[in-house]
C-alpha cells in the first residue's frame, strides 16, 4: 500500500516535473532521473526522504542511481520497508551513500579510487572487469546534468553498518 502511495505520487512528479523544468539547457540531476523512466523507485525514495530539493540544488554532485531492477532485487519487503517514515533515517543513510560531493566524470575514475560520500562514509571503484563501485556494474556513465553527473548502477550499494 504503501509503495503504491509512493509509485503514484512518482507517477504525478513524473507528470508534472516537465512543465517546472527549465527548457532552455540541461536538466537537474532529479528532473534527469524522472525523464529517463527507469529510476521510479530511487526518485520515489528521494521524495520520502525530503531530498528532492538538496539533490535540486546548486551542487555539483555525482550520483551513483541504482536503476528500478537494482531496487527490485532487493529481499523482497526491503523497499516498502524502508519507506515507512519509522525507517527514515535508514533510507536517507541509503540514499546519501550514493552520492559524492563534486562532479567525477567516468575519466575521473581510477582503480582502487575511494571517495567520500555524503553519507560520510567512502565508496571505492574498481575497474577490472568494467566499472564498478562497490561492486556494482557502472552500465551507464556520464549522463550530465546541470548539477552534476549520473552514473547508472546495476545494484543499491548498502553503507557500512
Amino acid at each position: 500500500m504503501i509503495r503504491r502511495t509512493f509509485l503514484a505520487m512518482t507517477t504525478a512528479l513524473a507528470f508534472a516535473a516537465p512543465s517546472f523544468a527549465d527548457s532552455h539547457g540541461p536538466k537537474d540531476i532529479v528532473d534527469t532521473a524522472v525523464g529517463a523512466g527507469t529510476f521510479n523507485t530511487l526518485v520515489a525514495a528521494v521524495t520520502a526522504a525530503g531530498l528532492v530539493d538538496t539533490l535540486k540544488g546548486e551542487g555539483p554532485f555525482t550520483v551513483f542511481a541504482p536503476t528500478d531492477e537494482a531496487f527490485a532485487a532487493l529481499p523482497a519487503g526491503t523497499v516498502d520497508s524502508l519507506l515507512l517514515p519509522e525507517n527514515l533515517e535508514q533510507l536517507t543513510a541509503i540514499l546519501t551513500y550514493h552520492v559524492v560531493p563534486g562532479k567525477v566524470m567516468s575519466t575521473d575514475l581510477s582503480e582502487g579510487l575511494t571517495a567520500a560520500t555524503v553519507n560520510g562514509a567512502e565508496v571505492t571503484i574498481t575497474l577490472e572487469g568494467g566499472a564498478k563501485v562497490n561492486g556494482a556494474n557502472i552500465t551507464t556513465a556520464d549522463i550530465e546534468a546541470s548539477n552534476g553527473v549520473i552514473h547508472v548502477i546495476d545494484a543499491v550499494i548498502m553503507p557500512p553498518m
